[in-house]
């Protein structure tokens, strides 16, 4: 079966090979991508997280329908009404529409993260700050959410790789990125497989050393903790 595929042809991987710029290109413009959507995302996340868990209730009400909704539609109808519902707003550029779109994705996911961390630590924390003379906000920036993101920086550093897999959608606009390279290169030699196991072969690449460090994380999390 693999002979008929042929996948160990090295005639067929030769093909490949000449169109390695392509694979660079795209593999850069993932992880731009990538870390632009994680860095708002992570704000985002931050913001709707501590908002889930205002004693006001159309604060939390915003908040609770934006992680709903977002967590429960696929991300590639999102994007889609993100790049095109809201085209004006670009003005041709494509890389804007993109990183929105993913990193309102990551958020909401972020958001849950960041509630989780927050209701993990002891309300005798915020107490003990509120005695020190601290207001209720001030309690939680400098008190409960240093505490609560060391406590989940291992799941928002998988949230990250998980985010580095989803960008591979916006290849669907066109976008160039690792996926996007992989359909150039298939086009261009007519070959199915081989291009994107090239792709494949860089995404594993770049997901598993960050693997390794989520693990490290843990690791040191449990033994602070």
């Amino acid at each position: 079966m693999l002979r008929d595929i042929g996948l160990f042809d090295p005639l067929r991987w030769q093909r490949v090979w000449p169109y390695m710029p392509n694979y660079i290109q795209g593999l850069g413009t993932t992880l731009v991508l990538s870390i632009a959507a994680l860095l708002l995302a992570t704000a985002i996340g931050i913001i709707a997280g501590v908002m889930r868990l205002s004693k006001r209730p159309y604060v939390s009400a915003i908040a609770t329908v934006y992680v709903e909704v977002i967590r429960n539609t696929p991300l590639l109808v999102q994007l889609f009404i993100v790049y095109f519902g809201f085209a004006p707003l670009w003005k041709g550029n494509s890389f804007l529409p993109m990183a929105v779109g993913l990193s309102m994705f990551a958020g909401a996911y972020v958001a849950e993260i960041v509630r989780a961390g927050i209701q993990s630590i002891s309300k005798g924390q915020t107490e003990a700050a509120l005695s020190c003379g601290l207001t209720s906000a001030q309690a939680m920036m400098l008190v409960v959410l240093p505490q609560a993101l060391r406590r989940i920086a291992p799941a928002l550093a998988g949230q990250f790789i998980s985010l580095i897999k989803d960008s591979s959608l916006v290849a669907v606009f066109g976008y160039t990125e690792l996926t996007f390279a992989a359909r150039k290169v298939t086009a261009a030699t007519f070959l199915g497989l081989h291009p994107y196991m090239l792709a494949a072969v860089f995404y594993l690449l770049l997901c598993y050393p960050l693997s390794l460090v989520v693990r490290a994380i843990e690791r040191r999390t449990r033994r602070i903790g």
